[in-house]
């Protein structure tokens, strides 16, 4: 769960009068962070940050840890999100395939050259970072949400699951599939700034899979989640030992993932973000002295 998450939970027990408001600063932060990661609209992640503060006025002294605050949280602004009426122009409404993420000789061959994603790069050079946030736009919003869950909120397996209702397979599924689609089209972006016809899989004629390759390219998400069992594990790492673009695909996707991890958070309009505080602060003190005795 969210660190800001945890320590507004301290604040909410602690007996400084100024803790309730540095509390609600820090569920703010969170709200609208995730909010502008999933719709990436910013009146739309103001409405909703606003909209989960105020239905959070009678529940805050009732929540006793961070997970079920931050779970309580994140479904209402998942809710509020997925209803928003500024859809993403981007989001496609079809299913990810897997076979279609999945690369192919040719990009196999092109990663194996060098051809990969370099967090340290990516994360400092503002063009890309845009290229990462309108990347993460285009998923469909069921694995647009579970990737910003997990791997940009940083929320655990069991935590992401019980936010979206899916089931925990389906959801590393998800998981998965994103991660896969987001390195592609950040590879293919990156190939053509560069200028490269066909640099990870760019404007080529398709080529089939090494069969050897393929079976191991669905299991990667759990291997670096370190979520495979030993055999299955073991397996992989031999493959790997012999397969320099397996080692480079996996490099490539273990990037992604840093990447996202390391992706900047966007903060609320400060004016706003203090109007809606005052208003929720008297809300929730009138809550409260209405639960005393």
């Amino acid at each position: 769960m969210r660190g800001e998450i945890e320590e507004a939970i301290a604040l909410l027990k602690s007996s400084d009068p100024d803790s309730i408001e540095k509390a609600l600063l820090l569920l703010q932060q969170s709200v609208f962070s995730f909010s502008m990661r999933v719709c990436n609209q910013r009146e739309d992640a103001e409405d909703t940050m606003q909209e989960v503060l105020l239905k959070s006025v009678p529940l805050l002294s009732r929540f006793e840890n961070a997970k079920a605050l931050g779970v309580w949280l994140y479904k209402v602004a998942r809710s509020r999100c997925l209803m928003s009426r500024r859809r993403s122009k981007f989001a496609p409404a079809q299913d990810l395939s897997l076979e279609e993420l999945m690369p192919d000789r040719t990009e196999l061959a092109a990663l194996a050259k060098g051809a990969t994603l370099n967090p340290e790069s990516f994360a400092i050079r503002s063009q890309e970072a845009q290229w990462l946030r309108e990347t993460v736009q285009k998923l469909p919003p069921e694995y647009r949400i579970v990737l910003v869950l997990r791997d940009m909120e940083g929320l655990s397996d069991e935590e992401v699951a019980e936010i979206t209702g899916l089931k925990p397979g389906t959801m590393r599924v998800r998981l998965h599939r994103a991660r896969l689609f987001v390195r592609k089209e950040i590879a293919r972006r990156l190939g053509r700034d560069r200028g490269e016809s066909n640099a990870a899989g760019l404007h080529h004629v398709q080529t089939a899979r090494p069969a050897n390759c393929k079976a191991m390219f669905a299991e990667l998400s759990d291997y670096l989640d370190e979520r495979l069992d030993d055999s299955l594990c073991t397996e992989l790492e031999r493959h790997m030992e012999g397969c320099e673009p397996c080692q480079a695909f996996l490099s490539s996707l273990e990037n992604t993932i840093v990447a996202l991890r390391n992706s900047k958070t966007d903060s609320p309009d400060p004016s706003k973000a203090r109007s809606l505080r005052e208003n929720v602060l008297a809300d929730y003190r009138r809550a409260l002295s209405k639960a005393l005795p």
